[in-house]
């Protein structure tokens, strides 16, 4: 898309950080004068993909210009791009509501921010959760959410025998194990809500 951005020039910078970070390409700047004979808006030109400016760009241009700053975009042409399917495994299970087509050179910062939100979001169990961010089979991206634990020594006395209290943490070891293998994890609708949310945009 070509796009046009009029921005008071006191808010430029902020303005051209937003376009460059939506993989905008500049051309040129030309600058609109007051009655005082300085520059007191500037209009910034852009090429940028439509894929950028139509989910949430202008709300984050009128945030980064306090309500100023407007634009106007008109169809250029079709380019070809390298994109894949961003996969998301939780305890080694694909979620399918979770899978996203990314750029290739974005891959990386979703896949990170992805996993690190699904470990804030996802609720413990008993056993450890993987969670992963794949493309085909090599993951990019992995966290672990830590298994609770249980205080399986409160029915041995405090000064009970060594040996029984290795027996018990030994058994609840070979349980968390054996949970990790058949377990699955339920993920909550508010997870998705959470990662998938307006804020979610890398």
């Amino acid at each position: 898309m070509s796009l046009d951005i009029v921005t008071p020039v006191a808010y430029l910078g902020p303005v051209m950080t937003l376009a460059q970070g939506a993989r905008g390409v500049w051309l040129n700047t030309d600058y609109l004068t007051g009655a005082n004979g300085e520059p007191e808006r500037a209009i910034l030109h852009y090429h940028i993909p439509l894929a950028e400016i139509l989910y949430d760009f202008y709300d984050r241009l009128k945030s980064a210009s306090q309500g100023y700053a407007s634009l106007n975009y008109d169809f250029l042409e079709y380019r070809p791009c390298t994109i894949k399917r961003l996969n998301i495994l939780v305890a080694e299970e694909p979620v399918e509501a979770l899978a996203t087509i990314v750029y290739t050179d974005q891959a990386y910062a979703r896949a990170r921010y992805l996993v690190t939100k699904l470990k804030e979001v996802l609720p413990r169990q008993m056993f450890e959760i993987k969670i992963q961010a794949a493309l085909g089979a090599k993951v990019i991206a992995s966290e672990r959410i830590s298994a609770l634990r249980k205080d399986v020594l409160k029915r041995a006395s405090s000064g009970g025998d060594v040996t029984r209290k290795r027996k018990l943490l030994e058994k609840q070891k070979k349980g968390k194990k054996r949970m990790k293998l058949e377990g699955r994890v339920e993920i909550p609708s508010a997870a998705y809500l959470s990662v998938l949310g307006r804020d979610s945009k890398n």
